[in-house]
Formats: C-alpha cells, sequence, structure tokens
C-alpha cells in the first residue's frame, strides 16, 4: 500500500510531516474509494470550496467568552469543516494521480480553492470582530461605543485585506511556486505542474471566447497568477533564462546543477511549508477559541510577512548563485 500511496504524491520532500503521516494517508483511502465511483477531481475541489466557504458562518460566532459552551461548538463545527476542505482539496491532486485524469482546469481550480475559502472567512471575522470586541478594547483602553467600534472595525477591515492580499494570496503563490520549481529540478518538467506567463498567456490568446467565456476567465486569472510569481523571483527567473539560453531549455540542465538547485532548495522546503495551510490555519483557529480573531491579521500581516520575506531571501539569493556560476 505504502509504495501506492507515494505514487499519489508529488514528492514526500515537499510535504510537510502532518500532511506526510496524517493528512495524506486518509486523502489516499478517499481517493481510492472515489476512484471506485469515477467521481473528477475536479468534482472533489468545488466540493472542498463549498466546505471552506461553509465554515465562514460558524467562524463568525463568538467563542467562550462571549458565547458560552455553543460558542466553543460553533467554532469546533467551523474548524471540522475547513478541515473537511483541506481533506477534499489534497484528494483531488492524489486522485488525479491515481486516475490519471490529470487536467489544466483542475490545477487552476486547486490553487484558487484556498482562497475561495479565506475570503468569507475574512469578511466573516471582521463581522466578528464588529460584534464581539470587548477583550481588545480592554486591552487597549477604548471606550465601548459605537464610534470607536467603527473606527476600530475599518482598522481590522484593512488588516485583514494587508494579510488576505499580501500574506495568506502573495504568501501560498510563492510557496506554491517553490514547491513546483523544486519539483521540476527534482523530478523533471513531467514529474511538476511548473507553469510560466508567457504559455499561460498563449493560451489565453488562442481560445476563442465563443462557448469558453468561463474557461477564459479562468485563464485570464492564471495568467495573472504566473505573472505574479514570476515577478516576486527575479533571480529565479534569471537562472531559468540563462539554463535555457545554454541548454536549449531549462529541463536540459546537466544532472550537476540540477543536484546544486536540489540541494540547495531542499532544506528550504520545510520553512516553505509554513507558509501554507497547516501552520496558519493552527494560529487562525487558536486566535478563534480564545476569542480575538482580529490577532490573526495581526499574525499574518507582521509575523508570517517576515517568514516569507526571509524564504523569498534564501531562495533568491542561492539562485543568484547557480545563475552565476553557468
Amino acid at each position: 500500500m505504502f509504495e501506492e500511496y507515494k505514487k499519489t504524491l508529488k514528492s514526500t520532500e515537499t510535504e510537510d510531516w502532518l500532511d506526510l503521516y496524517l493528512i495524506r494517508p486518509q486523502c489516499y483511502y478517499l481517493s481510492v474509494l472515489l476512484n471506485k465511483f469515477d467521481i473528477h477531481p475536479n468534482t472533489v475541489t468545488i466540493w472542498s470550496m463549498i466546505f471552506g466557504i461553509a465554515s465562514a458562518y460558524f467562524f463568525a460566532q463568538g467563542s467562550f467568552y462571549y458565547c458560552g459552551h455553543e460558542g466553543i461548538i460553533a467554532n469546533i463545527i467551523a474548524f471540522i469543516l475547513l478541515m473537511i476542505a483541506d481533506l477534499l482539496d489534497c484528494t483531488d491532486g492524489q486522485l488525479a494521480r491515481l486516475s490519471g485524469k490529470k487536467s489544466r482546469l483542475g490545477r487552476i481550480l486547486d490553487g484558487v480553492a484556498g482562497f475561495t475559502w479565506f475570503g468569507p472567512i475574512y469578511l466573516c471575522l471582521i463581522y466578528r470582530f464588529y460584534v464581539y470586541h470587548d477583550i481588545e478594547f480592554n486591552w487597549l483602553g477604548i471606550d465601548n461605543n459605537e464610534q470607536n467600534t467603527i473606527i476600530a472595525t475599518v482598522i481590522v477591515a484593512v488588516l485583514a485585506l494587508v494579510s488576505g492580499i499580501r500574506g495568506l494570496a502573495g504568501q501560498q503563490r510563492l510557496a506554491d511556486y517553490y514547491i513546483q520549481t523544486h519539483l521540476f529540478f527534482l523530478k523533471g518538467e513531467k514529474g511538476s505542474e511548473l507553469d510560466n506567463s508567457e504559455q499561460q498567456q498563449q493560451l489565453y490568446d488562442e481560445t476563442p471566447w465563443k462557448g469558453n467565456h468561463v474557461w477564459k476567465a479562468f485563464l485570464w486569472n492564471y495568467v495573472g497568477y504566473t505573472k505574479k510569481q514570476e515577478k516576486a523571483t527575479p533571480q529565479l527567473q534569471r537562472l531559468m533564462k540563462k539554463l535555457k539560453e545554454k541548454y536549449g531549455s531549462a529541463s536540459n540542465a546537466p544532472m550537476e546543477v540540477r543536484q546544486e538547485f536540489h540541494d540547495k532548495s531542499l532544506p528550504l522546503m520545510f520553512w516553505n511549508g509554513l507558509l501554507t495551510f497547516n501552520f496558519r490555519t493552527f494560529w487562525l483557529i487558536l486566535f478563534c477559541l480564545l476569542d480575538v480573531p482580529a490577532m490573526n491579521f495581526v499574525f499574518e500581516t507582521f509575523i508570517m510577512y517576515l517568514l516569507y520575506l526571509w524564504i523569498e531571501h534564501r531562495h533568491e539569493s542561492f539562485c543568484k548563485q547557480i545563475a552565476d556560476s553557468i
């Protein structure tokens, strides 16, 4: 079973320990079951979006401090629904590799699934702060009146916007790119889902609007997604360009170059994993159970952003070293 399970993973090197030893094995059994019923991976991705969005309602409820045991139950339900969403989001990729039903739409859907969950969740957390904020006001010595509530809620909304765009979206986008790049140098072009904006733009331009409006919208979004990944990684782009110029394609790079990239990238995979779902969700749940969900936006905006900058600096530094040596 273990060998069959490993075949459904992108690589054990790019999975954090919680995914590798707890979540992914459950996803394997679920993907085997779903494959017997011929359920398409994209259907599973859509299910994950529904469960993730549904959790937002329960995240809007106060926890024990404000709502007693009913509040704790609501927040636990939110956590369970979000975990189910994550389980399904992990299952879709394993099901695609198990069944061979890989598609570009599936890759795009998988990339946007998490953002689909967290948009409604963040909005509900802003509403939750508007209703329940006594703890924070007591900390700061603020009078709990309507005017101060509105001002504080606007500030929290701005923090949520920053943590959502610069934090969650930007960090997970870069983390996914580093994973795919690592897989590219480890397994080659067929072993990764590394895309570039030029190819995606060409596909977008060649796809007619007639009968393809939804698909064109997905492609337009994905073009922007890949452009942002490339903009954040200038030294990696320089390395890929030099490899293409010297060897005709980055996938033709000699083994010693691929090995050097792999050896420098591998230690970062652990820290890169902290930018993905499990680590940040632990803090989201903790802050919600403690009835200070606004602290999640502070954590995302400052602590997680510092981690993101450090990973980006390390990755860009070794890409520059390798590019300079070619």
